[in-house]
């Protein structure tokens, strides 16, 4: 694909970066629990993965929600970083700053610098070179 002949750096970050290894970290607190629920009614939750992707994309990009949510379905190089096909549902906005809270609740974050950590600790845990 021309995107990739052109050294896309988010097909970069997609292929280096370990992101199952964080999935029990993340989900651990930002997921609610099945006994918590109280129905299994609605929507099926978006992945954890999917939607740490996006915060990634956020902090590496400076972006607000709102502008994270048009850009996902407006820009192809953030569809395919985050695997999404042209028709597939993206997180709104309000989906995206509730997950980022859970983070920061929780005491995780990620830096523009390129790494996942908890507040106050040095970042030793680096995703990715920017």
């Amino acid at each position: 694909m021309r995107l990739s002949a052109k050294g896309d750096p988010l097909e970069t970050i997609k292929a280096t970066v370990p992101w199952e290894e964080f999935r029990a970290t993340i989900e651990a607190v930002t997921e609610t629990k099945r006994e918590e629920r109280k129905s299994n009614a609605g929507r099926k939750p978006y992945d954890t993965i999917l939607k740490f992707k996006i915060v990634v994309l956020q902090s590496l990009y400076n972006l607000s929600d709102e502008r994270t949510e048009f850009l996902i379905r407006d820009r192809l190089s953030f569809m395919r970083f985050l695997d999404l096909g042209l028709e597939d549902a993206v997180p709104d906005a309000t989906t995206i700053w509730l997950f980022r809270e859970a983070l920061a609740e929780a005491g995780l974050m990620v830096c523009r610098s390129g790494c996942a950590c908890r507040v106050g600790e040095n970042c030793s845990t680096r995703l990715f070179r920017r």
